[in-house]
């Protein structure tokens, strides 16, 4: 378990990252994670840490940091596979600054995981595709999963849910980027109806080489297809920014923001001017193979590595 940040947030201002869940356990291996391959694919809630651990986790945070917008469930897996998500939430906000769930939205179907969401001030929910064949190539969900009853799931959550609720569509061209897919989205967006539907690009490295942005001209034909149906749509292709905030051990907040966020180069040299450190921080890391660089759309990243070995198409492996 790990908290991290502040980071800047394109949907939520100053985050403070909360990763409930070892290293790349999920229900989904979406071909563009920005973190690499799914290492154990799991599709049941079961507990990972005591929610004690976690609050006091934060609250050693908040004591060290500035302002923060949001406590926010980003985990470098699927955050709902937490049994314990909703107690952790219901003492979190007990600090007085808003939490938020970022999730896949794979659980939605069971009743107990929708419940555990409810405490949320904010609540986002992944929706890349609704035919099966594009989920089955885009998100390469757990085999137990069934694309129809999470879709379901995601209504009924729609239907009851009390806080905001927002939704995010990672645009991967060639694969879901059709006008004809786009309209079936949106069209489902419509029935959601949330409060801002956001469009994505895969703008980090992604887990598989062969991922590729879409066309400008198709992406902004996306927008205008959203557009018709949702109220508010946001076009998610620019970067966060570099406001991270140093908040300690410089070793310890690299790889913590790493695992779930990658750093473009400028984003590390403002974390190494706040802690006055050099760039031998950075090499020693990547000689013990911890984090890794890799080079995307004409940029240098830098991620976490959850494997001995790694290749940056292909980070790590799938291992069920």
């Amino acid at each position: 378990m790990k908290v991290f940040g502040p980071v800047p947030s394109r949907r939520l201002g100053q985050s403070l990252g909360i990763n409930n869940i070892p290293p790349k356990v999920c229900s989904y291996a979406c071909v563009y994670c920005q973190l690499g391959r799914t290492i154990k694919m799991e599709a049941f809630p079961r507990a990972f840490f005591e929610p004690g651990e976690i609050w006091r986790a934060v609250q050693e945070k908040i004591k060290k940091t500035g302002h923060v917008d949001y406590l926010t469930f980003v985990a470098d897996g699927e955050p709902t596979l937490d049994v314990n998500l909703g107690r952790e939430i219901e003492l979190l906000k007990s600090s007085g600054i808003k939490v938020a769930v970022i999730t896949n939205a794979s659980l939605l179907w069971r009743e107990e995981v929708r419940a555990r969401l409810f405490a949320a001030d904010l609540v986002s929910l992944k929706v890349d595709a609704v035919r099966e064949e594009t989920w089955r190539r885009l998100n390469r969900p757990c085999r137990e999963l069934s694309l129809p009853l999470i879709l379901e799931g995601m209504l009924a959550f729609a239907r009851t849910y009390p806080g905001e609720l927002l939704t995010e569509t990672m645009l991967v061209g060639n694969v879901n980027d059709s006008p004809e897919q786009i309209r079936e989205v949106a069209d489902f967006l419509a029935r959601l109806n949330p409060a801002r539907a956001c469009l994505a690009i895969p703008i980090r490295p992604p887990a598989m080489s062969w991922v590729r942005l879409p066309e400008a001209r198709v992406t902004n034909e996306a927008c205008q297809i959203t557009r018709q149906r949702v109220a508010r749509v946001e076009y998610l292709t620019g970067a966060e920014g570099n406001n991270f905030t140093f908040t300690g051990n410089l070793e310890e907040e690299l790889l913590s923001i790493a695992s779930v966020h990658p750093l473009r180069k400028e984003a590390v040299r403002e974390l190494l001017r706040q802690a006055e450190a050099s760039w031998a921080v950075v090499r020693k890391l990547i000689a013990q193979k911890q984090l890794l660089e890799l080079e995307y759309e004409k940029e240098t990243f830098y991620v976490r590595n959850f494997c001995l070995e790694a290749l940056p198409e292909d980070r790590c492996p799938r291992l069920t």
